[in-house]
């Protein structure tokens, strides 16, 4: 088997990558960058291979990974994981930066209330959103969204949530305890704390 290169830009959605990884238990080299005027260097992009310039991306040859805890066999679950793994960036994630790009974007010397009227107006559907994984989270039979271990619904779910909750991308001051406690918990796993370590992870 070749050996597995992960390129990991920091601040980005490479952390689930990299937590993945040590959930499956497979080795892999990194090659790291900051970001620079918040862009991944042209550098970094050319070196990584991929013709979009974005990460994170993975070099690993033929490689097919298979893992029950992350994909389970029973067809109900593995609907329900795959639901997550779509939402993750087709929902929150899509929702969310839609607000940072208005923070980003709306000039600074637009009439006053003009950045706040526009994020008020686009929270709602991250509270929507905030609200759905609140609820499913009080029905999860463990401290996961499919239960009591973590799936690919976690990995692929925690970069996103906590990303929202970090930079307050619609949330309006609302709190969410099981949201907060769920991402307390992901955090806390060995894979994710091994990710974190190896690859230096920070929002």
């Amino acid at each position: 088997m070749p050996p597995i290169t992960l390129w990991f830009l920091q601040a980005s959605r490479s952390i689930r990558t990299a937590w993945l990884l040590e959930e499956l238990g497979l080795d892999y080299n990194l090659k790291f960058s900051e970001r620079v005027n918040q862009k991944a260097p042209e550098e970094f992009k050319t070196d990584s291979g991929n013709p979009l310039g974005k990460f994170p991306t993975l070099q690993d040859g033929a490689l097919t990974i298979y893992e029950r805890k992350l994909l389970p066999h029973d067809p109900k679950e593995r609907v329900k994981v795959r639901q997550w793994v779509h939402a993750a960036e087709a929902t929150f994630a899509l929702h969310a930066i839609a607000i940072l790009y208005a923070r980003w974007n709306i000039p600074k010397d637009a009439p006053e209330g003009t950045i706040e009227a526009a994020e008020k107006g686009m929270s709602a559907n991250v509270q929507s959103d905030l609200s759905w994984l609140e609820t499913e989270l009080s029905l999860s039979q463990g401290r996961f969204l499919c239960g009591d271990h973590v799936t690919a619904a976690d990995i692929m779910m925690q970069f996103s949530a906590d990303f929202i909750m970090a930079r307050e991308l619609g949330t309006q001051g609302r709190q969410y305890t099981n949201i907060n406690k769920w991402l307390e918990a992901c955090k806390n796993t060995e894979g994710y704390k091994r990710a974190v370590e190896k690859t230096g992870h920070k929002l």
